[in-house]
Formats: C-alpha cells, structure tokens, sequence
C-alpha cells in the first residue's frame, strides 16, 4: 500500500494546451507535484511559474520533443538521476495529420505514430514496475472518439488512438489487483489548439458543437482517480460511441467520412 505521507507526483506529457494544460491544473488542484514535459521551452517555464504560485506545489519542466525515439528514456533516465518517483503518469501529446493517406507526408505521419503510439507505451513501460512494486499507480492514456472505428481522411490518427484504447484496456486488465490502475480518456472534438494544427479547421467534426478542454480534462481526471478503465467525455460522444457499436463498419466508415471532409 502506498505510504499516505508520500509526495504524490504526476508526469504530464503536451503539458502547455489544450487538454493537458487542464489536466495540469486538475492534478494540481489535488495536490499532487508536477513533471511537465512538452517542446515549447517559454511555455513550460510560464506554466510552472502559474502552477507553483496558484497551487503551491513543485513542478518540474522537460523540454523533450517526444517525436525523438529516444525522449522516453532520456525523460525516465533524467527523473531517475533526480530522485522523482512518479505515482501518475498521463499520457496526453499527440497530433493528427489530416487528409487523404495518398496526399499526406509520410515523415509527419512517422513522427504522429512515434508520439501518439510509441512514446506511449514505451514511458508506460518504464514507468508502470515501479508503480506495481510500491503498490499504487494510475496511468491516463488519451485515445479519441475515433479510436472506436476506420475514419476515411483520418485513417492513420485513428489507427494510433484505437491502438492506446486497446493497448491500454489490456494492460488495464493485466495490473487489476495491483493497486495500479490504466484509464483512457476518449474525447471527440474539443475547442483547442489541435484542429487548426492539424488543417481541420474547416472539417465537419470541428464546425459542431465543442467540449471545453476543462470539461474534457475533469471527465479524465475523475475517471483516472476512480480507477476506471476508460471514459468517452461528453454525452454526445458517448452516445455516437454507442451507436457506432453496431453499426456496420462499412457504413460507419462512409459515416466518419462525411464528417471528417471539409466544408
């Protein structure tokens, strides 16, 4: 069993928007140390300032470009070297390329699959031993909506979040009784950085109503600290995750193909 007295420490990784600079603010909020891991350098350093003098808590900043392959252990070699145990790690960055696959770059796509898929399961594996051997952990995996079906114009980003959606339900199931714990969140499309980064701006999915990245974070923070295993945020989304259950997948491809298509 976890000691009660311990310094609780979380590793957030695209820590400066969006939904992990909500979830930052949601793991502060409990009370729990940061390590703050995303490329921008100027953002990290505005982040911690924020978080240390709203929250009084410790916060450690990483720069790392975790589209490197090496960045996972450079980022666990560096915590090792300073004596930072990680109870929580959230697994958040991540970016899409959008389009056609016979239009889109393959060294983008390359470098999504290493940060969306990667990156993700190589730091759950060299964080998750030591979680189990002191008897508490939980690990956040962010999927998507789309990892629960084929999405023409979007079908490797896709492919990556079905990938953690099933990587991480299994391991869910391997560490049960461990006092550790692996959710995914699964959001759909939510109001940040990620569309315009991504060219989506003027697709279907992105002119409709959107969560708030706060909503979306808290929907993953609570579900994380209740151990569940996964969580679609939003009603609307877990009502489209619903359906698309059975749903022909041929159908539901030509579905997701309508809505991801511009405008």
């Amino acid at each position: 069993m976890r000691n009660s007295n311990e310094t609780r420490t979380a590793l957030v990784t695209g820590a400066t928007s969006g939904i992990g600079y909500e979830m930052t603010k949601q793991l502060a909020q409990g009370g729990h140390d940061l390590v703050l891991v995303a490329r921008n350098k100027e953002r990290l350093n505005h982040l911690a300032d924020e978080l240390e003098r709203n929250f009084k808590i410790q916060v450690s900043k990483i720069p790392k470009d975790l589209s490197t392959p090496s960045s996972p252990v450079e980022i666990f070699n560096e915590l090792q070297d300073r004596s930072i145990h990680i109870n929580i790690l959230v697994n958040n960055a991540g970016f899409n390329v959008w389009g056609p696959f016979t239009q889109t770059e393959w060294h983008k796509e390359m470098q999504m699959i290493q940060v969306n898929m990667i990156t993700l399961t190589q730091l759950t594996k060299l964080f998750l031993p030591a979680m189990i051997q002191r008897g508490y952990g939980k690990i956040l995996n962010v999927g998507s909506t789309g990892s629960f079906g084929p999405a023409p114009l979007d079908s490797v980003y896709c492919a990556t979040k079905a990938y953690v959606l099933s990587f991480s339900e299994a391991v869910a199931e391997e560490v049960r009784g461990t006092g550790v714990t692996v959710t995914t969140l699964c959001p759909g499309a939510t109001n940040t950085e990620f569309a315009a980064r991504a060219g989506m701006m003027n697709v279907k999915l992105f002119k409709g109503s959107l969560m708030a990245p706060e909503t979306v974070a808290a929907t993953g923070y609570k579900a994380m600290m209740d151990g569940k295993t996964s969580v679609v945020a939003g009603w609307a989304n877990k009502a489209t995750v619903f359906a698309i259950r059975f749903m022909p997948r041929s159908l539901m491809a030509k579905m997701i193909k309508d809505m991801m298509a511009k405008t």
